[in-house]
């Protein structure tokens, strides 16, 4: 099976619950590896209706995403990815599930230190 990236994927409809099958043909996973990865990543508890159906968030399915990026694109294995999303990360906005390290969040710092300094020249100009 050939690597598919997360830019060959589809993109993900506007709307505000998906089914394990959509979720499936959304991030290209399935749907007994989505079941396993509830286990294995707490991040990832989708809402579960009768029948013990499941109904994902747009924020899950982006966040199955990123897991499937470090396993099946960069490699980690399930614990790697585990603490890569749990390790260390500050949760910006819980709705995007988005997390950063503390290099990353430096990084993006520094960056915004540098806008700010050309701001301010530019102003003091």
């Amino acid at each position: 099976m050939s690597a598919m990236d997360n830019q060959s994927l589809p993109p993900i409809p506007a709307k505000r619950y998906f089914t394990i099958g959509e979720v499936s043909e959304l991030c290209a996973v399935k749907p007994h590896v989505l079941r396993y990865w509830e286990q294995e990543f707490i991040q990832l508890s989708p809402m579960k209706r009768r029948g013990n159906r499941r109904y994902y968030q747009h924020h899950e399915v982006m966040l199955i995403r990123r897991i499937r990026n470090l396993l099946y694109d960069e490699g980690y294995t399930i614990s790697g990815a585990r603490n890569r999303l749990g390790g260390g990360g500050v949760e910006i906005n819980a709705d995007a599930a988005v997390r950063l390290s503390g290099a990353e969040l430096q990084s993006i710092r520094s960056d915004l230190l540098l806008v700010k300094q050309a701001l301010d020249q530019a102003l003091a100009s």
